[in-house]
């Protein structure tokens, strides 16, 4: 798996357990390796939400949805 993956990969399972603030830094990590997977900023946007984070958490879900207008993910 790459580095990116094994970054998703943490961060998810961070999430699952109620970590927030710790998922927001690997998909934070994941960002700074690509800027343009619509994924990875829809994954920061959960995480934002989960923290109550609203606005930010819009922010993520808007630049995802501006790389692939059509992602159907976005929340």
């Amino acid at each position: 798996m790459g580095k990116i993956e094994d970054l998703v990969q943490s961060g998810q399972s961070l999430m699952d357990d109620g970590k927030y603030d710790e998922a927001l830094a690997f998909f934070d990590q994941a960002l700074l390796l690509n800027q343009n997977d619509p994924d990875l900023w829809n994954n920061k946007g959960v995480a934002l939400r989960s923290l109550g984070r609203y606005e930010e958490s819009m922010e993520c879900f808007n630049k995802s949805l501006q790389i692939e207008p059509r992602d159907k993910f976005a929340s």
